[in-house]
């Protein structure tokens, strides 16, 4: 498929999505999210693809938000759909995948950019970056789940102050605050990036996999996340991946792992 909107790149099994609107600050349009799904869905279905990592085109953002000329003449039916749209087809998409997926976020990464970034496992920034929710500025609240998952990360009292002033927090205020796993410089986040999730994609794939289900069941009211835990340790035992870091313990071996 031809992306008029990403930059797409296969290298040492990571798939790199960048958000190619550099004009328009990255800004997440129909378009763009049409293709940044069909992206994300070919890198989780092709078995050469461990893990993926998305950034945004140039130094000034990751992402900076959803392309607001297209709300305008949007009624409440069309609210919901957009919403609901986005949150199956590429927010939950990322979240509930078997993959690894890290957000190296390069710049501002404000509304849907940020709620993009928070869908991914890990988030990385630059030390220029900033990042918030500014949908009441314009009227709206986040709709692609960052009412909820910047609740999980920094806690019910600081996501209703940042959601309810619109207001930004630096990289540095967003590490502190649990929202980024680390900070480092705009020369160094790609790589940073990228080394952290070749650690990833050295151990044992189907374990990273059991591990994001149950990790992600903590935050969920609809599933015991304890029985998810226990559900997914006990498939562990099936795999061959086991047995081969089992062996490879006891022998003082490094393991082979192939996802089996």
């Amino acid at each position: 498929m031809a992306y008029q909107n990403l930059l797409i790149e296969y290298k040492d099994r990571i798939a790199y999505i960048t958000i190619n609107r550099e004009s328009k600050l990255n800004a997440l349009n129909k378009a763009t999210l049409g293709e940044l799904h069909q992206a994300i869905a070919n890198a989780f279905a092709d078995e050469q693809i461990g893990g993926i990592l998305i950034t945004g085109a140039g130094s000034k953002a990751f992402v900076a938000g959803a392309d607001i000329a297209e709300f305008i003449g949007v009624d409440v039916a069309g609210g919901r759909e957009i919403a609901r749209e986005g949150h199956t087809k590429i927010f939950d998409l990322i979240e509930n995948s078997s993959k690894p997926v890290i957000a190296a976020i390069n710049g501002f990464a404000l509304g849907g950019g940020l709620e993009l970034a928070m869908a991914c496992h890990i988030r990385l920034a630059a030390d220029t970056a900033k990042m918030g929710l500014p949908e009441v500025t314009l009227g709206l609240i986040p709709g692609y789940g960052g009412t909820q998952r910047l609740t999980r990360l920094v806690g019910k009292g600081k996501a209703m102050e940042m959601i309810m002033t619109g207001d930004m927090v630096t990289a540095a205020e967003a590490h502190q605050l649990g929202l980024v796993n680390q900070v480092t410089t705009a020369e160094n986040l790609l790589p940073a990036a990228e080394a952290l999730l070749q650690k990833i994609l050295s151990r044992a794939p189907l374990a990273i996999a059991a591990a994001i289900t149950a990790i992600n069941a903590a935050g969920r009211n609809d599933v015991n996340g304890f029985e998810t835990e226990i559900e997914e340790f006990a498939k562990c035992f099936g795999t061959a991946d086991f047995k081969e870091g089992v062996a490879a313990f006891l022998q003082k071996g490094k393991p082979g792992f192939k996802g089996e």
